[in-house]
C-alpha cells in the first residue's frame, strides 16, 4: 500500500488514521518503506505521521542531528501536535532525543529502536567508495540479520545517493555529527515513559547499547528481538508492533471511575 505525501508550507509528510499522534523519525538511509507495516497496522488507533526529513536538502551549516532537530520542532509547532508518541529509528531516533531533551512538553512517549546518541559502528573507514554497487550492497546488508532483506530496490536508493559527490558529503557530515553529539549525560533527564526495541543482531547499534540507554532513561523498558539487526520495524514488523501495541497500550489514560 502506498500512502499519500502530503504538503503543508515547506513540510512534506504523511498522515494517516485518527487519535494520538504516533510520529515516526526515519535514519540516514530511511524511506518511507521502512514503515509501511507499522504505518498499516497502528493507523487503525493512531494518527500515524511521517515528516519528510531533510537529510540532504538543509544547507552545509545546518546538515546535523541539531538542524534535523530544528526542523522537526519547526514542524511539530506548526502542524500543533500534542501528546505525540515519538519514535525514531538510527539517525531518527538520536533527533527524537534531542528533540525530548530540549522540547519535552509536546512529548507524551519516547520509543527508539537502533538509536545513534550513544554509540554506533559507521559505514567503515573506507565509506563511501563511489560507483562500487557491490560494496554498497554489502554494507546496506549489514543493516539487518536477514541479508536477504537488502533488497536490490534499497541497494539502488543507497548506491545513488552514494554516487553523488554533494550527497555523500552532507552523509558524511551527518555521520559525523552524530558521533559527536553523544547524549550520555544527560538521558536521566528524560522523564517520559520510553520503550526502547533492539535487534540482538545489530552490528551497528549493536545490544550494549540498547542495555545501555536502558540504564541511563529512568523510565524506560528494553526489548530485545532475536534474529534481527538495525531495523527491527522492517526486519520483524509483526513483532515490532507487538512490543510497541503493548507499551502504548500501558500509556492509555484510564477512564475516570464514577
Amino acid at each position: 500500500m502506498s500512502y499519500e505525501i502530503k504538503q503543508d508550507g515547506k513540510f512534506k509528510y504523511i498522515e494517516e488514521g485518527q487519535g494520538e499522534p504516533l510520529m515516526l523519525l526515519h535514519g540516514l538511509f530511511g524511506a518511507l518503506s521502512n514503515f509501511m507495516p507499522l504505518i498499516t497496522h497502528f493507523r487503525q488507533t493512531y494518527k500515524v505521521i511521517v515528516p519528510m526529513l531533510p537529510l540532504l536538502e538543509l544547507d552545509l551549516l545546518h546538515t546535523s542531528v541539531g538542524g534535523l532537530q530544528k526542523f522537526v520542532h519547526r514542524f511539530i509547532e506548526h502542524r500543533n501536535y500534542s501528546n505525540i508518541h515519538l519514535l525514531g529509528n538510527s539517525l531518527g531516533g538520536h533527533v527524537a532525543l534531542i528533540h525530548i531533551l530540549k522540547n519535552p512538553e509536546r512529548i507524551k512517549t519516547l520509543i527508539l529502536t537502533g538509536s545513534s546518541g550513544l554509540f554506533e559502528n559507521g559505514m567503515g573507514d573506507t565509506y563511501p567508495k563511489r560507483g562500487d554497487k557491490d560494496y554498497i550492497r554489502k554494507k546496506t546488508a549489514l543493516t539487518f540479520y536477514d541479508p536477504a532483506m537488502a533488497t536490490e530496490e534499497l541497494v539502488n536508493e543507497v548506491f545513488e545517493i552514494t554516487n553523488n559527490r554533494l550527497k555523500v558529503i552532507k552523509i558524511i557530515a551527518l555521520a559525523k555529527s552524530a558521533i559527536r553529539n553523544n547524549l550520555g549525560e544527560e538521558l536521566n533527564e528524560i522523564k517520559q515513559p520510553t520503550c526502547l526495541i533492539w535487534g540482538n543482531n545489530d552490528t551497528i547499534t549493536p545490544p550494549f547499547v540498547g542495555k545501555e540507554f536502558n540504564r541511563l532513561i529512568p523510565n524506560s523498558e528494553l526489548h530485545f528481538v532475536d534474529k534481527c539487526g538495525h531495523a527491527p520495524m522492517m526486519e520483524v514488523p509483526e513483532e515490532f508492533n507487538r512490543i510497541l501495541s503493548a507499551f502504548l497500550a500501558k500509556q492509555k489514560t484510564p477512564a475516570a471511575t464514577v
